[in-house]
């Protein structure tokens, strides 16, 4: 065995795509007890960072102008009272306007300092704590105060105001705001959110956050979107994207690209909130009454197609289905949702029984007939418990047969209920027929997810859309086959391109029963890493679909490696790439294990193994959600591996000797040497700020930028 260490990584969940910042910190030394002369001399004690109790954040945005308040409580855990001092790295341009902490009723006076005091304060901090957490902060102005004294095993609260107007870029406008308290909080903290509102002159369209998976409204002129954890340890800032237009149809373009390599884009589509008619849908609801559905189940679903059915608009088409060993219809053919209909639908779901078996084929052919003359958005929700037993059975028959059934284009939502699903069939039905895959595991209330699905397709805007770039070369596109736009909704599509610059972007498809074309001016940039959170959601989109291609055809050599490759470039586990050793023998290009983690790694890849070709069970759900959510994400999540980095585009692996390695540096390529904390290193930073980020993991580390590789050594 060799006797070097070997540095076992699991590339784990998805990589933040982020800055790496902190939002406002104490930090503080503790006092030293007296000591006898006789004893020796304590050894100097290193300062601390002080626990955050919670952290909450109120930012209210009018037409550009944010202004966010803060409140932290911090936590002084030592026997003794203390001094601190509280830092917050404030935003450019932005102004304080007011700062509340009162010791012993007097109020606490801060001071604001310009970058270059700023700059040399910081310095002074990572050098005296040796933590370089702090060089993300070289180039922005602080807001300082002293706070003291800190009663033992008491608490400080602190509130601070601050002001900012935002930048507006073509309807677009980004609010960031600090909050990694990894590197600063000892502990988690007790609770964690933000709340934002904003109000515009012109109607919002859109809001997206890469960072946090947040709750969004939007209503005319005003919207409100919300991040709150508890028990958390945020270890990423928080960024928001709002955009504003007076078109029906909002459409904005972010994009990434380092010289000399294809580039990514981010394209955002929206309606926002209007006042105009919703355009009328035709929708079939197909209900599993099969006898596994008895008791709680059954009430359950009778309640969620009740609400679906209650919501249906005047000018809506409908009809029900349901099937157990037979098939039963509503109505033989589509309806038109009047007051009078809609009564004698929830009479008929009211009399829904669970009894026979489960005729999945039949209820769908049968349902898809029922569009032959339909012209407006045509969509289904299937919603089942169980396996095919009663008629056809075999899977790939009834895939075969439900595309071919499906002349009309219907989009087919597939809702699978509890864990005795065929995954792989639900899967198939949903992906061949352009619609979703949704699963309800036990203990889940099938009637609060299907409700609060279908109020996200229940008024559709504009359907069977596609996409024209112009002069711009594009490849890799996500989501493959684009969805419909629904009211309130939006639709995030992610790719590469290649020759840059301006162009027309054109996106057509039907509104209504029309046919019609919206053309959008925007820039492909030359060379831009404001936007570096892209490359990580694309590369998670991809392989999503990478593995769900695998799972449901088949194992393939060309697909499996592209998993692999993209796993190791962008530090996001897969089944194929669960652990990575990162120590490279000289001379044969391959990844080496020990013995040990041989037989762990072959352990845990034969139960991912089995999770991928099963077809049904708790490991097949969980499996087939996994993918799903891979192949929909809109955020980019940091690993929480800690032999893995992800920050901005790029990801550093730990590798022998303790140097956190860029995953795209070649033992070939030569380094410029910078000492950890010398003049150059700290000048280094003030010529390229954005080194900042990279240098925050630690003394040893190799990084490319701009074609050049630096190395921090000790």
């Amino acid at each position: 065995m060799n006797s070097k260490i070997f540095f076992i990584l699991l590339i784990c969940v998805l990589s933040i795509s982020s800055s790496i910042f902190a939002d406002g910190f104490i930090h503080f030394k503790p006092r030293i007890r007296r000591f006898l002369p006789s004893r020796p001399a304590p050894m100097p004690v290193k300062p601390q960072f002080m626990p955050v109790k919670y952290h909450r954040v109120k930012v209210d945005i009018v037409n550009q102008v944010a202004t966010t308040t803060i409140d932290q409580v911090f936590l002084n855990e030592t026997d003794v009272d203390v001094e601190g001092t509280y830092i917050f790295p404030l935003p450019e341009d932005s102004s304080v306007s007011n700062f509340s902490m009162y010791m012993n009723g007097e109020k606490i006076e801060g001071k604001i300092y310009d970058k270059d005091k700023a700059r040399k304060i910081y310095e002074d901090i990572v050098r005296t704590m040796k933590d370089p957490g702090l060089l993300e902060y070289m180039g922005r102005n602080m807001f300082k105060a002293r706070v003291y004294p800190i009663p033992k095993h008491g608490e400080v609260r602190i509130g601070l105001v601050y002001q900012q107007t935002l930048k507006m870029d073509d309807g677009m406008c980004r609010y960031e705001y600090p909050l990694d308290t990894e590197r600063f909080s000892p502990k988690p903290l007790k609770d964690c959110s933000i709340a934002v509102n904003i109000k515009s002159q012109v109607p919002i369209k859109s809001l997206y956050s890469p960072t946090h998976n947040v709750d969004t409204k939007i209503d005319m002129k005003e919207a409100v979107c919300g991040y709150e954890e508890t028990n958390v340890k945020p270890d990423k800032n928080f960024v928001m994207y709002y955009t504003v237009s007076q078109k029906d149809l909002g459409l904005n373009l972010l994009t990434f690209k380092e010289k000399g390599k294809d580039g990514y884009f981010l394209l955002m589509m929206s309606p926002g909130e209007y006042e105009s008619k919703p355009i009328p849908k035709d929708i079939l609801f197909i209900m599993d009454t099969s006898g596994s559905m008895k008791g709680k189940k059954m009430k359950q679903a009778r309640e969620a197609l009740k609400f679906c059915v209650n919501s249906l608009a005047k000018d809506d088409n409908f009809n029900i289905i349901s099937f157990a060993t037979g098939i039963n219809t509503f109505e033989k053919n589509l309806q038109q949702a009047d007051s009078k209909k809609v009564d004698e639908a929830i009479e008929f779901i009211e009399k829904l029984e669970a009894r026979g078996g489960t005729n999945i084929n039949d209820a769908l052919k049968i349902g898809l007939k029922m569009f032959s003359k339909s012209t407006n958005p045509r969509m289904i929700v299937f919603l089942t418990d169980g396996e095919p037993t009663v008629g056809m059975t075999d899977m790939k028959d009834i895939v075969k047969n439900i595309k071919k059934s499906n002349k009309t284009n219907t989009r087919i939502f597939v809702f699978g209920v509890g864990n005795n699903v065929n995954t792989h069939l639900l899967d198939k039905i949903a992906q061949n027929n352009k619609g979703v895959p949704e699963y309800v595991i036990p203990k889940e209330n099938i009637e609060l997810k299907v409700s609060s699905f279908y109020k996200k397709i229940s008024q559709p805007v504009i359907s069977d859309i596609e996409l024209d770039f112009g002069k711009i070369k594009t490849s890799d596109i996500y989501p493959i086959i684009l969805p419909d736009v629904f009211q309130g909704t939006q639709l995030i599509v992610l790719g590469r391109y290649t020759k840059s610059g301006a162009s027309a972007i054109t996106l057509s498809g039907n509104v209504g029963k029309e046919q019609k074309e919206y053309v959008f001016e925007d820039t492909f940039t030359a060379d831009s890493e404001k936007n570096d959170f892209i490359p990580r959601i694309w590369a998670s989109r991809k392989i999503g679909y990478l593995v769900s291609e695998i799972r449901l055809k088949g194992e393939n050599k060309e697909l499996i490696d592209e998993v692999v490759k993209l796993s190791k470039e962008f530090g996001i586990m897969t089944p194929y790439t669960s652990f990575l050793v990162l120590e490279k023998s000289q001379k044969m290009d391959r990844w080496e294990l020990s013995e040990n983690v041989s037989r762990s790694i072959k352990r845990k890849g034969q139960a991912r193994k089995m999770a991928m070709d099963s077809f049904s069970g708790s490991n097949a759900v969980r499996e087939s959600k996994s993918i799903q959510s891979m192949r929909q994400t809109n955020v980019a999540v940091r690993s929480t591996v800690n032999s893995v980095k992800s920050i901005g585009s790029k990801t550093f692996f730990l590798k022998y000797g303790g140097i956190w390695t860029d995953s795209n540096y070649k033992d070939q390529l030569k380094t410029k040497k910078i000492k950890y904390m010398s003049t150059e290193f700290f000048q280094l930073l003030k010529d390229i700020p954005e080194l900042g980020k990279y240098f925050v993991l630690g003394s040893k580390l190799i990084v490319i930028y701009k074609e050049q590789a630096y190395q921090v050594v000790e």
